[in-house]
């Protein structure tokens, strides 16, 4: 038995964390769209965790930051320890703050341990909230596409089966993605040969709230904390005399974790093996096909990057799409998602790939290199202050630009077109809290001139003016310049107050962008 429901504007595969972040970023902008998945409820593990400072600056637009940071575990330490073997426990080189790390730079200069179950559970609840619920067993199986919209078939778990129409489909389904198959893209890449180990435990001297890298001559081990009432994840390089193959317990393990971290693990709660991938997709677009997540870029989770890449997937393609279906844009201002996204996916992999590699290289190199190499760079890194806001820069995501991308222009003081947003909180003046308009705006720190005011007000465009401060200097920004921000809080023009005006209209024109409906 087949049926038609009532056309959407966008159909979502998929309702992990990037699928319910997109779906909510449409809702919240009145956009019509169906949220599925072939599960039948949300998941119960805590795969992911890490929810990084560039998320939490994501949330804090859409008004629940807060409430994802009470439900999480600030990680506000990170310690770095090396040695460990069967005869003696490793010791401590170092450890810093994130604060250190991050002071000045976000509202949030922490890593935040969320478990995934928990975090997906908080979005379907916003999601419910904005008058969309996901429609869980329901598989997307094909679909097809024309100039004007998307004909997918679902599957249904009652086994009955179901064609909708929509103008565009995003897949957010994962590593083994059906919109990715269907559209025949490459997922270039290949499979690391070592074993990996994941679990979650309890430990002997009671819950660690610290985030812990600990390097050992064959193996490495990070630990950190999954839910406040006392579950900590460990994720670690199984030894290759102990990868014979086989399946392995944590028991066979023990020998060589415990002195690694040591700790002893009191208790084991959930434990899992697997290999790592990297891999990136030929393209993240398709005529009015895209994906997003894991469907486009899989690598290593060390450094907690996966996650929040894919949630910077959604709210990059959420404002678009939005603004393409309200008839605010062109629709050419889709391909700038793929401009935008699949570059900065590429490098991260390329990153991680290399990092990896020399990590768990084999031999005197990869022994010198985690046992030496790794915490000599690790101690200059955060020595001075530079090194430390880069290692936060790279870590918290706050550092990813699009100034090479089709929507940038311009530069003022040492503010590119492209760039985030920097944080300015001073004189009880928080330049983030605008944000939440979820819409574009323009700010100015200093005086603005009349006819930029004339410019916005003929253009419909919120413009903030801001008092000069030395913090405002501090961040790069120049006195009086004009930025234009992007509904995600990335600057579109960067300007000398001089040419604002000229400057403002030229970019609208240029893109035929619309600033209210």
């Amino acid at each position: 038995m087949s049926s038609t429901q009532d056309r959407p504007t966008v159909l979502i595969a998929g309702a992990g964390p990037t699928g319910l972040v997109l779906a909510l970023s449409l809702a919240r902008r009145g956009i019509p769209v169906r949220l599925i998945d072939q599960a039948e409820a949300a998941g119960d593990q805590s795969r992911a965790m890490a929810v990084q400072a560039r998320t939490l600056e994501f949330y804090q637009q859409f008004g629940f930051a807060d409430e994802v940071i009470a439900s999480g575990v600030k990680m506000e330490r990170v310690h770095l320890r090396e040695g460990g073997d069967s005869s003696s426990k490793g010791f401590e080189v170092l450890s810093v703050t994130f604060r250190d790390l991050g002071k000045g730079l976000s509202p949030y200069p922490f890593a935040l341990a969320f478990p995934q179950d928990d975090h997906q559970r908080l979005l379907v609840a916003k999601l419910q909230d904005a008058g969309v619920e996901v429609e869980w067993g329901t598989k997307l199986t094909d679909f097809d596409q024309d100039g004007a919209s998307i004909t997918a078939r679902l599957e249904h778990g009652d086994n009955r089966t179901e064609q909708v129409r929509a103008e565009y489909l995003c897949g957010c389904d994962g590593a083994h993605s059906t919109v990715r198959e269907t559209l025949k893209l490459g997922f270039v890449g290949g499979t690391y040969p070592q074993l990996y180990y994941v679990a979650d435990v309890q430990i002997e001297g009671g819950f660690e709230r610290d985030l812990f890298l600990n390097l050992g001559v064959k193996t490495l081990a990070i630990l950190l904390p999954v839910r406040s009432r006392g579950v900590q994840r460990l994720i670690g390089l199984v030894p290759s005399e102990v990868d014979t193959g086989a399946d392995l317990s944590f028991e066979e393990l023990r020998p060589h974790v415990e002195p690694l971290i040591g700790k002893r693990v009191t208790q084991v709660n959930w434990f899992a093996t697997y290999r790592v991938h990297h891999r990136v997709a030929d393209h993240f677009q398709v005529g009015r096909a895209f994906i997003c997540g894991d469907a486009g870029h899989v690598h290593s989770p060390v450094g907690g990057q996966g996650m929040n890449t894919g949630i910077g997937d959604a709210i990059n393609l959420g404002w678009k799409l939005a603004m393409v279906a309200r008839r605010r844009a062109a629709p050419t201002l889709l391909e700038s998602y793929e401009a935008e996204r699949i570059p900065f996916a590429r490098t991260l992999v390329a990153t991680t790939d290399r990092a990896f590699t020399q990590f768990v290289s084999g031999g005197l190199k990869g022994e010198a290199i985690r046992r030496f190499f790794i915490p000599l760079v690790f101690t200059l890194g955060t020595k001075f202050e530079l090194g430390r806001h880069a290692l936060f820069g790279m870590v918290s995501q706050i550092r990813i630009s699009y100034e090479h991308g089709p929507l940038a222009f311009g530069k003022a003081g040492h503010v590119e077109g492209g760039e985030r947003l920097p944080w300015i909180a001073s004189d009880g003046i928080d330049n983030f809290a605008p944000l939440v308009s979820l819409d574009w705006q323009g700010h100015v720190y200093g005086d603005a001139s009349s006819d930029l005011i004339a410019a916005c007000e003929q253009l419909h465009l919120p413009v903030h003016i801001m008092a000069w401060s030395e913090r405002a200097h501090e961040a790069g920004l120049e006195k009086d310049a004009f930025c234009l921000v992007r509904p995600d809080g990335y600057i579109a023009v960067a300007t000398s107050g001089t040419v604002a005006a000229s400057a403002l209209e030229k970019y609208v024109t240029e893109r035929g962008l619309r600033f209210s409906n």
